[in-house]
């Protein structure tokens, strides 16, 4: 087990970044394992929570959690494990095929149409860029889409900091000058808009950096931005990288839109784009997770400020550092919020214990209260 989870926590992990604080993983006991840590870190246990660092013993392992696969394939079932911790053993030897679950991985079209026609009675990790779909399906029943309150990250890095974006006043012109109530109504009303890169303090020692033009009129912060681009000497183009779905269609028709207000040409591109959409839930809730995100890139300053709260020896100094990180990834205006991420499923009324939550969990062995 031990050489397990030091393989999990290896740098091929995309939580590496995270775990830089753990030291030595030691065995105490046949039943006991010590993780040693160089710096302290109040939230590692939420992190060893992430299915990013659960246990398998290889590609053909049928699992180590509390359902097994029974039938692997494309379309893979699950049947809960046996539990020796409950009373009567041979009892549960015996599963209900209820308590069976299969997954399917399909797109989001086909995956509501299975809902729609009783194929399925639950449909897990939509996204925005799914979210109009739901529209277009009138036999949902009444009830069934659920939003989850998630927390995390969604807005643009500025990818290629050249030309105009070389910058930080322009780079945040472009975030001033975004219309948030459009952009994000056109895909959902009522979805809440974002100005600033950390949702609360969480474990920083101040409260959440704002920009400078928070407090403008959207009409005030589009004729500053205006004369920028008017100010450039050559036509401003960029390009915008997302996702595919008519939910990011929307929304890229808005970004266009609010950029051709102050004289930019927003195309849709790929890998070089100079804005790349991040769409992420935090895994925890640390400032450091936000700002070490939204650095994708970022400039020295920023970056040695976010290294700076990772080496932080002490809680207080680490939330000094944090603190210090958000403030200079502000002022660099790497990033662009424009909301907190939009998660959604389809729940049927089979599933009773179906849970809304910030992370968007739903582990298939709690959806019903009756197998709990």
């Amino acid at each position: 087990m031990v050489r397990l989870l030091r393989r999990r926590v290896a740098a091929a992990n995309p939580l590496f970044p995270f775990l830089s604080a753990v030291d030595e993983i030691v065995v105490m006991t046949p039943q006991v394992i010590e993780i040693r840590l160089s710096k302290p870190r109040p939230d590692l246990l939420k992190l060893f929570a992430q299915p990013e660092l659960g246990l398998w013993r290889s590609a053909r392992s049928r699992g180590s959690g509390p359902l097994r696969i029974v039938a692997p394939g494309p379309s893979p079932l699950f049947r809960p494990a046996f539990d020796p911790g409950i009373a009567d053993p041979e009892d549960q030897r015996e599963v209900d095929r209820d308590e069976e679950v299969r997954l399917v991985g399909e797109r989001a079209a086909r995956a509501i149409a299975r809902f729609s026609t009783g194929g399925a009675d639950l449909v897990s990790g939509g996204t925005f860029a799914d979210w109009p779909l739901l529209a277009a399906a009138p036999d949902l029943p009444r009830g069934a889409p659920r939003l989850d309150p998630a927390v995390g990250l969604f807005g643009l890095a500025i990818a290629r900091r050249d030309g105009f974006l070389a910058d930080p006043s322009n780079r945040a012109a472009l975030s001033a000058a975004i219309d948030r109530s459009a952009v994000l109504g056109a895909v959902m009303p009522g979805w809440e808009a974002a100005d600033r890169i950390l949702p609360e303090a969480l474990d920083s020692a101040a409260p959440p950096q704002v920009p400078e033009w928070s407090l403008l009129t959207l009409d005030q912060r589009r004729t500053a931005a205006r004369a920028r681009v008017a100010a450039w000497p050559d036509p401003v183009r960029l390009r915008v990288a997302l996702p595919s779905g008519p939910g990011a269609t929307l929304l890229f028709a808005q970004l266009a839109a609010s950029m051709a207000s102050i004289g930019i040409v927003l195309e849709r591109g790929g890998a070089d784009a100079d804005l790349i959409l991040i769409d992420r839930v935090a895994p925890y809730d640390s400032g450091r997770w936000y700002i070490a995100t939204a650095c994708a890139p970022c400039g020295d300053v920023a970056t040695e400020a976010i290294v700076a709260a990772r080496e932080a020896p002490t809680l207080p100094l680490r939330a000094e550092r944090i603190a210090a990180a958000d403030a200079a990834l502000n002022a660099d205006a790497a990033f662009i919020p424009l909301a907190r991420p939009l998660r959604w499923s389809l729940v049927s009324p089979r599933a009773t214990a179906w849970r809304a939550n910030p992370r968007a969990w739903h582990p298939l062995n709690h959806l019903r209260a009756d197998t709990n």
